[in-house]
């Protein structure tokens, strides 16, 4: 295998899923791109939905709880989606399906729901995410339009005739189809009334409730008519600024954070003919040759998750705490169900501040050798219950990181004639330079080494 073909190997693997283990890395040598393409894609053909959270019983409306009950069930709620996001954490981690968890793991960005009290409801849109995958977006759109939680989070269940609520149409045009610039204030109005009575029932299950829908005639996109929520839907995807936001968003997140407005416009092209199916769309990303130039390798800040699951999958890393992980989640600034904002995580530089690149260049080499770490920093109050931490302000608190890595599994795949070079190059994404092989340590011992190597700042980068 050339060591072109191993770069290009480890690049499509790592943007396409966590990493790539050694082993595979050999059984995969002799392949064409195209044929490790088919594989990520078959790998991911099933849905494994995540049923941690099992579906709420009957029970007495918020309104009507006393205040120990609606404590209670806070607390209850808070610990289902701790739940929830350790068990997103480890599919993720896991070796199958590792396309679609990719870009499970974007959509949770992309349509961001910040959604505590109601852990059941933010594991059934994880699922429709997970489900449309790698389907087609103008189906994941609808449906995500029409879940408890989106419906919940951005106040449609108040939009109805007479008194209608933006938040909802807004944010489906400048958030998740159109983006800025692209639609008017009146098309914000007109298409919030044509949601009106898009709603969930008791049960949280989608309802359209014809008494508060206002069917009057509405002005879209310059056309008029008796529009409801479906008709919007169908002119949004109609526009093909539609498809050029979205295969912008999907080549930030996959190829460079830099947008290369040329290459985004063959995309957006691409995805418009393809009636916005995503499986074809990822097939054609990851097959140009610009996806594979030098420009694009090994210059994507990981995200914290991405940081977080990398490790584990390399390591075969297991916590005798897991909760530890919400701990690192908060502390470097990306809470898996706790978005900042429906807007979602700002990616790349906004992860990097002073005091969290030190703490993320300290928390590879902690992992592995289960040692203590400290954090610092302000809490979210929503985060606090969450994570079981102090309330106070600020904080510093020492932890033993209690974890075991399957050392006899990472090194039984590593040749004995493997020097730092080989290795360096293996665990890193950035081309490796004299320079930096320098600036380690010589040692024989491979568990060394590799500590060595995940602890500096070119780890960081994918």
């Amino acid at each position: 295998m050339s060591k072109t073909n191993i770069q290009k190997a480890k690049h499509l693997y790592s943007r396409a899923g966590f990493g790539i283990h050694y082993s595979k890395l050999k059984e995969i040598q002799d392949h064409s791109p195209t044929m490790w393409i088919e594989e990520l894609l078959n790998d991911s053909t099933n849905f494994t939905p995540l049923t941690t959270i099992h579906p709420p019983s009957a029970q007495k409306s918020y309104q009507s709880l006393s205040g120990d009950e609606r404590r209670m069930l806070q607390r209850m709620s808070r610990e289902g989606t701790r739940q929830l996001n350790l068990a997103f954490l480890d599919r993720l981690s896991a070796d199958n399906e590792s396309l679609r968890e990719k870009m499970t793991l974007f959509l949770h960005g992309h349509f961001a729901c910040r959604s505590p009290q109601n852990p059941y409801a933010i594991q059934t849109l994880n699922n429709i995410h997970r489900k449309y995958a790698l389907g087609n977006f103008k189906k994941l759109t609808e449906v995500v339009s029409k879940s408890q939680a989106m419906l919940g989070f951005l106040n449609n269940q108040q939009n109805r005739k007479g008194k209608p609520n933006e938040n909802f149409a807004r944010e489906l045009m400048e958030l998740f189809t159109l983006g800025r610039g692209n639609f008017t204030e009146e098309d914000v109005k007109e298409s919030a009334r044509a949601f009106t009575g898009w709603m969930f029932d008791k049960d949280g299950e989608f309802v359209f409730r014809e008494r508060v829908h206002d069917e009057g005639k509405k002005t879209f996109f310059n056309k008029t008519g008796h529009f409801d929520g479906h008709d919007i839907l169908e002119m949004i995807f109609a526009k093909k600024e539609s498809a050029y936001f979205i295969t912008g968003k999907i080549y930030q997140f996959f190829v460079n954070e830099k947008i290369n407005q040329e290459h985004v416009k063959e995309l957006g092209n691409y995805f418009y003919s393809m009636n916005y199916e995503l499986e074809p769309l990822l097939r054609k990303l990851f097959s140009e040759q610009w996806f594979y130039e030098e420009a694009n390798v090994g210059n994507k800040i990981k995200s914290p998750v991405e940081l977080i699951v990398g490790l584990n999958k390399q390591f075969y890393i297991t916590y005798d705490s897991p909760e530890i992980l919400l701990r690192f989640q908060q502390a470097l600034g990306q809470t898996l169900f706790y978005p900042p904002n429906v807007a979602g995580w700002n990616e790349g530089k906004n992860y990097i501040d002073s005091s969290s690149l030190m703490l993320r260049l300290k928390i590879p080499s902690t992992i592995i050798n289960g040692g203590i770490i400290e954090f610092e920093g302000k809490v979210d109050p929503d985060d606090e219950a969450f994570i079981a931490l102090s309330r106070k302000e600020s904080m510093k608190v020492a932890r033993k990181i209690n974890t075991t890595v399957n050392w006899e599994k990472f090194l039984n795949q590593i040749p004995v004639e493997m020097d730092t070079n080989m290795l360096a190059n293996f665990l890193l994404q950035p081309t490796v330079n004299k320079n930096f092989l320098h600036s380690l340590s010589e040692t024989a011992d491979l568990k060394i080494k590799v500590v060595q190597i995940i602890s500096t700042p070119e780890y960081q980068l994918c």
